[in-house]
């Protein structure tokens, strides 16, 4: 008989499998002593069946041996690293380790119900996403699993109240083009993130609505927009600087973007901030290793990590939140990229 909820339990499978509920459970749970052939077998009804399984609270490990899945998508770079070592340093005070992992950038996992199950088999108690946007099925699949979801940096506010950490990105915006105008720069460039991105759309409004309140206009071919890579900075960069009348300064989204722009200024002979002034975003070690070093919007990436991990564990505990989105303050940093212009 099915069970009331109408969802599946061990036996429902074991019995589609015509094999015991000791070996449904074994699958369940790892064990290497059952053959390949009956595990891929119970693997295909638990996804078909869209078993998720109820573990007992031992099972899911205590604080000190549970865990919590930190997740990026497409290649890790500085702005990783410091989110990494905030989530890292986190877990470490909360005592909860910390599995990471990556998915290649465009790709979506085959089977994203028996990602999230495999995770919770796992003992995994949350899931930290660093992804540019998290599908429907991905969204459904760890509430079926009852695995948490914090977002850092999300692509867009994900729907369904699904908690996120971010920074005050227009702010940051508005600080670094401010700080250029008090330079004297008039022609102040942007090159930012994909169109599509909240926190690009944040900082690139907040640019324009510093040079529009001094009543500096914003020419078109004067943003550009990339993905925050350093090839997009000099790809970038170079389009600005070969306008007809160039940019003095410009607002870079990323401090890997800023590097790539000084790069462009560098192989045609401008020298930074001499000939051109350049602001990043971030604060990562690409603006304290950069030459000149960097003035630079910093954005809390360690702080936002340690937000991340303790609001994970919160809604693991079974807690409710006071707010589903989190942004933390933004600084400007002022180093040797900037000078008057």
């Amino acid at each position: 008989m099915p069970p009331k909820d109408g969802r599946a339990t061990l036996a429902t499978v074991a019995a589609s499998a015509g094999v015991s509920v000791t070996t449904v459970s074994k699958v369940v749970n790892g064990r290497a002593d059952v053959g390949p052939e009956t595990r891929a077998l119970v693997e295909s009804l638990l996804e078909q069946h869209d078993y998720i399984g109820r573990r007992s609270p031992a099972a899911k490990g205590s604080p000190a041996t549970a865990r919590i899945e930190l997740m990026f998508k497409g290649d890790l770079n500085a702005y990783s690293t410091e989110i990494i070592q905030g989530v890292l340093d986190a877990g470490t005070e909360a005592g909860v380790s910390i599995a990471i992992s990556t998915r290649p950038a465009g790709a979506e996992p085959d089977r994203p119900r028996g990602w999230a199950r495999d995770l919770a088999a796992a003992g995994r108690r949350a899931v930290i996403a660093v992804v540019d946007e998290l599908t429907t099925t991905d969204l459904a699949a760890l509430s079926r699993a009852q695995l948490p979801l914090v977002v850092i940096d999300p692509l867009n506010l994900p729907r369904d109240r699904v908690p996120s950490v971010g920074s005050t990105n227009f702010a940051g915006g508005m600080a670094a083009a401010q700080h250029l105008l008090a330079l004297g720069h008039r022609r102040i460039g942007y090159v930012g993130g994909s169109t599509r991105s909240a926190c690009n759309q944040a900082r690139m409004h907040g640019y324009r609505a510093a040079l529009e309140a001094a009543g500096v206009p914003v020419p078109d071919e004067y943003q550009r927009s990339g993905d925050f890579r350093y090839q997009d900075g000099v790809e970038g960069g170079a389009a600005l600087l070969d306008l007809a009348a160039p940019p003095t300064a410009v607002f870079a989204g990323s401090d890997e973007t800023a590097a790539g722009v000084i790069e462009a200024a560098r192989v045609r002979g401008l020298r930074v901030p001499d000939d051109l002034s350049v602001v990043g975003f971030d604060d990562t070690d690409v603006a304290r290793l950069a030459s000149p070093p960097l003035t630079t919007v910093r954005q809390p990436l360690r702080e936002m990590g340690g937000v991340a991990v303790r609001t994970a564990l919160r809604l693991a505990a079974g807690e409710k939140l006071d707010s589903h989105h989190v942004e933390l303050a933004t600084a400007l940093i002022v180093r040797g990229s900037t000078a008057p212009v």
